[in-house]
């Protein structure tokens, strides 16, 4: 029987474009694709916004960077390829408003916008934005880091021995769906698309290694010596 239905003819008007741009973009973006399609057609509905969380700061609000922010154009992604340009920890940022899984912002008065292009069936779009848009500043903490630690976050990178805690503010959050509690002794962080590498945490905590390609990880890792070499 002819499928007569609104809901039968949107679908397959829409599978064709939709696939098209899964094939190009690759199958981790397909899904989303087909989420906002649906959404924007009103196939499937939007959920409603989470109930902020207790203490959760809501648009419009001010914060600093709870780590070292990468962005790609004018999109800073949960995904945050280390091998972007930077936002550095502690920049003052301003939280606009929030748009389904995206919360336009400013960083020194220009347009910006935190992107979930991951975690955004996971994590609600408040939380994510409060976890990585902090109240309070976190520099005066960072002062109190080893050298080597605070030169490593300076650089965008890790070095062996910091704490989970510095590696937060070195390279960001891991992305929940691949590393479900931040106490997993593997963190699986990215370079670039199809580029992750592994920070590997002993009993105590400390960063223990780094594991992946050696491009990747001569690219994320601080070496003092080189680096004191360089200047």
């Amino acid at each position: 029987m002819q499928d007569r239905s609104f809901v039968g003819r949107v679908a397959r008007s829409t599978a064709v474009p939709t696939l098209a741009l899964g094939v190009l973009l690759g199958p981790a973006a397909h899904a989303g694709i087909m989420r906002d399609v649906l959404e924007d057609l009103h196939i499937v509905k939007t959920p409603p916004p989470a109930a902020p969380a207790p203490g959760e700061q809501t648009p419009p609000f001010q914060g600093f960077a709870c780590c070292n922010l990468h962005y790609d154009g004018r999109s800073v992604s949960d995904t945050n390829y280390a091998g972007l340009p930077m936002i550095p920890a502690g920049t003052p940022i301003e939280v606009v408003s929030y748009d389904k899984h995206k919360a336009s912002i400013k960083v020194d008065g220009k347009p910006l916008q935190l992107s979930q292009d991951k975690s955004a069936d996971i994590v609600a779009l408040g939380t994510w934005v409060n976890q990585v848009v902090l109240k309070d500043d976190p520099r005066p903490r960072m002062r109190t880091y080893p050298a080597a630690v605070q030169e490593a976050i300076r650089e965008g990178k890790v070095v062996l021995g910091m704490t989970r805690e510095q590696a937060i503010v070195a390279v960001g959050y891991p992305l929940p769906n691949e590393t479900i509690t931040l106490d997993a002794p593997v963190w699986r962080i990215y370079h670039a698309r199809r580029e992750p590498f592994d920070l590997n945490f002993r009993a105590d905590g400390a960063l223990g290694s780094v594991s992946g390609d050696d491009s990747i990880t001569s690219a994320v890792v601080y070496q003092p010596q080189k680096s004191a070499a360089g200047r």
